[in-house]
C-alpha cells in the first residue's frame, strides 16, 4: 500500500516519579523515624528527628560565648561613657583656667598702667594665660583622642559580637534541621536506615515520592540510540488505553546493550500509577506521509531484505526489491514493488531460490 509510513520501536519501560528526592542526615547522631514506608506525606511533614548532643552542647557554647561578648560590649559602652564625661570634665576645668588666667591679666594690665605691680608679676600673669591656654588645647585633643580609641575598641567588640551571633545562627539553623522535613507532597518511597540507629553526617535516611508527577524510565537497543532525540514523540501503553508522552531525557552512556532514557506524559498521567510499575512504551522514530510499505513478516530475514515474492493469480514470482525503515508492524519499500501489488510475507525458505512458485490451496 501507499501512505503514512511511521517508522516505531516499542521498548519495555518502568513507572518512575519524576521528583523522588532522598533525605540525608543533617549531622552525626541517632535517627528517629517518624513515618514508615509507604505513608504518605504533606510538604514540610516531619518524618524523622535526629538526636545530635554534640552539636547541641556546640551551640549552647556558642550561645554563652554570644552573651559573654554583648555583656562586654554593654560594658565598654558604659565604660566610654565614663571616659568621655571624664575627659570632658578635664576640659571643662581646664576652659575654667583659661578664663580666670584671662581675668588676672586683665587685672594685671590695669595695675600695670598705674604702676601698681611689677613688671615681672605682669608677666607671671601673662605666663598663666599662655599656661592655661595650651594645656585646655591638650585636654580637648586628648578627650577627643580618648573618644575615637573607646570608640574604635567598642566597633570591635562589636564586630567580634557579630561574627558570634553568626555562629549562634548557623548553628541553630543545624539543629532546626535535625528535624527532617519532607520538601514535597507524596508517599516514603523506601528507609534506608534501621530505627535508633547511628548515622554519619550526610548519610541516606529515606525517599519521598512525589504522586503528582510520574515519568516513564524506558531501556532502548543500542542499535537505536542514534534515532533517538529530545522531544520525540511517544505513546505509553497502560491497560487498554494509549497515553501521549514526550522524550524528556536520554541518557549519555550505553549500559549492557542498552540507552536509558525518560518519557514524560504530555497530558495527565492515569490514573493508577505506581512507583516501578512496568509499562510498554512506543517511541516514534520517524514519519514519512507518502510511501510504498507492506506488513512485516518473516520474508525479510529469509529473504536478506533483498528478494520478494509478487503473487499474480497462483503463481509468485521472484523480484529483486530494496527496503528502508522497518517499524514494529511495517517495512518501508524503496525499490521492486509498487502499491497494489501482492507479495508472499510467510518465510520464503521453502521456495528455495526459484524464479516462480506455483502456490495451491
Amino acid at each position: 500500500t501507499r501512505g503514512a509510513f511511521i517508522r516505531d520501536i516499542s521498548v519495555r519501560g518502568t513507572v518512575v516519579a519524576a521528583v523522588s528526592p532522598t533525605m540525608f542526615s543533617p549531622a552525626d547522631g541517632t535517627v528517629t523515624l517518624l513515618v514508615n514506608a509507604g505513608d504518605e506525606v504533606a510538604i514540610d511533614q516531619i518524618l524523622a528527628t535526629m538526636d545530635s548532643p554534640e552539636l547541641t552542647s556546640r551551640l549552647e557554647q556558642e550561645r554563652a560565648t554570644l552573651q559573654s561578648l554583648e555583656t562586654n560590649l554593654s560594658r565598654q559602652g558604659i565604660e566610654k561613657k565614663k571616659a568621655d564625661l571624664a575627659t570632658q570634665q578635664t576640659a571643662d576645668l581646664a576652659r575654667v583656667e583659661v578664663t580666670a588666667a584671662e581675668r588676672e591679666l586683665r587685672r594685671a594690665e590695669t595695675s600695670r598702667e598705674h604702676d601698681v605691680i611689677s613688671v615681672r608679676d605682669y608677666e607671671k600673669a601673662r605666663d598663666d594665660l599662655e599656661k592655661a591656654e595650651l594645656e585646655y588645647k591638650h585636654a580637648v585633643q586628648n578627650a577627643l583622642l580618648n573618644s575615637e580609641s573607646l570608640a574604635f575598641e567598642l566597633r570591635m567588640l562589636g564586630l567580634e559580637r557579630d561574627r558570634q551571633q553568626l555562629l549562634v545562627t548557623d548553628l541553630e539553623r543545624r539543629v532546626a534541621g535535625l528535624e527532617v522535613r519532607s520538601p514535597v507532597d507524596g508517599m516514603v518511597g523506601t528507609l534506608a536506615v534501621e530505627q535508633k540507629a547511628a548515622v554519619s553526617r550526610n548519610t541516606p535516611l529515606m525517599t519521598v515520592v512525589d504522586l503528582s508527577a510520574f515519568e516513564v524510565e524506558i531501556r532502548v537497543p543500542e542499535t537505536y540510540a542514534d534515532d533517538l532525540a529530545l522531544g520525540m514523540a511517544a505513546d505509553v501503553s497502560f491497560g487498554a488505553r494509549q497515553f501521549p508522552a514526550v522524550i524528556s531525557a536520554i541518557s549519555p552512556e550505553v549500559q549492557n546493550n542498552e540507552v536509558t532514557g525518560r518519557v514524560r506524559f504530555e497530558g495527565a498521567a492515569p490514573d493508577g500509577l505506581r512507583q516501578n510499575q512496568r509499562v510498554t512504551a512506543r517511541v516514534l522514530l520517524e514519519s514519512k506521509p507518502d510511501a510504498i510499505k507492506v506488513q512485516r513478516g518473516p520474508f525479510l530475514d529469509s529473504g536478506g531484505s533483498r528478494v520478494a515474492y509478487v503473487v499474480e493469480d497462483d503463481i509468485a514470482v521472484r523480484r529483486p526489491i530494496r527496503v528502508g525503515s522497518a517499524s514494529i508492524g511495517e517495512v518501508e519499500i524503496l525499490e521492486g514493488l509498487t502499491d497494489g501489488e501482492r507479495i508472499v510475507i510467510s518465510n520464503l525458505s521453502a521456495f528455495e531460490g526459484a524464479e516462480t512458485v506455483l502456490l495451491t490451496r
